[in-house]
């Protein structure tokens, strides 16, 4: 299966060279520092002590898509229109589209360009850019992908790459669970800039975490989306699983780059505001994750 990756950044270099490992020719599309060295080296993976080097064709161009069976769009959710619009005119017309990407909304925003449809999936892995083309493994690695005419030969093809991979009839309720993961997480994590084991240690944070899930689960409802009962065990598991994680928004601000908290955290306080629910954590998050970005932009 001929597939390109739409965004090589740490998420799309691990799912496409995990792709590329199994044997399926891959086309990683991203910016030039990224590209000229996946071009030289391919993508360089660190995962459970070992090196790979997965071969792959890199580019900057959005032509790279052309001819490819299965594009993964994994840019980051302020790009997603813009990187619809510019692969839009290279799509086969029988290409599958998955969006690996933060947020509930992705997809949806996707097949507005396109006028297809966008299978949406549920990213859980941690991973982090090292260098160009370079990103290290730090754990997890599966995906939950909506129901869809491809999406159960999609599952076998990801789970003979290594990439476990479940079909959800209600994924909008799993793509709710990990915003809702996200908000808890995100915005802290960023602030503090601390991994997540310290962070849920600090006196205060967990109770702060609590009132993110509660206010997500409401906002949920009122938009017609039930979360699992056990979602606050669920949540505050994570820093177990994951100690030494820092999160993607706390990775964008270390390296002085715009988040995605207007997808995540400022998301639910917009939909609240559409159902006239206060969401106090989630607008107080948001604001200090604002603030970070506007200093970041003074001090450029």
């Amino acid at each position: 299966m001929k597939i390109a990756v739409m965004g090589a950044g740490a998420v799309g270099c691990y799912y496409g060279a995990m792709l590329a490992l199994a044997g399926h020719p891959v086309t990683m599309i991203g910016r030039q520092a990224h590209a000229t060295a996946m071009a030289s080296n391919g993508v360089i993976l660190l995962k459970a002590g070992e090196t790979h080097r997965a071969p792959v064709q890199a580019t900057t161009e959005p032509s790279g898509v052309a001819d490819a069976d299965l594009v993964l769009i994994s840019v980051k959710s302020d790009d997603t229109v813009a990187a619809a619009e510019a692969i839009a005119p290279y799509l086969k017309s029988d290409s599958r589209i998955l969006s690996l990407q933060n947020g509930v909304d992705n997809a949806e925003r996707l097949e507005a360009v396109f006028g297809r449809a966008v299978i949406p999936a549920a990213v859980y892995v941690a991973v982090e850019t090292v260098a160009a083309g370079k990103v290290r493994h730090n754990g997890r690695g599966e995906l939950v992908i909506g129901t869809g005419p491809a999406s159960a030969e999609l599952a076998r093809t990801f789970a003979q790459a290594g990439i476990p991979t479940d079909v959800s009839e209600n994924v909008a309720a799993v793509l709710w669970t990990k915003l809702t993961v996200n908000c808890a997480y995100n915005a802290l994590c960023a602030i503090g800039q601390l991994p997540y084991g310290p962070m849920v240690s600090v006196n205060g944070v967990a109770e702060v975490m609590t009132d993110v899930v509660k206010e997500c689960r409401a906002v949920a409802q009122a938009a017609g989306i039930s979360l699992p009962d056990n979602l606050i065990g669920t949540v505050m598991g994570l820093a177990a699983a994951m100690p030494s994680q820092f999160s993607s928004t706390a990775q964008d601000l270390q390296r002085r780059k715009k988040t995605e908290i207007e997808h995540l955290n400022g998301y639910v306080v917009r939909t609240a505001e559409k159902f006239g629910l206060s969401v106090p954590a989630n607008r107080t998050l948001l604001a200090c994750v604002r603030l970070l970005e506007e200093a970041n932009r003074r001090t450029a």
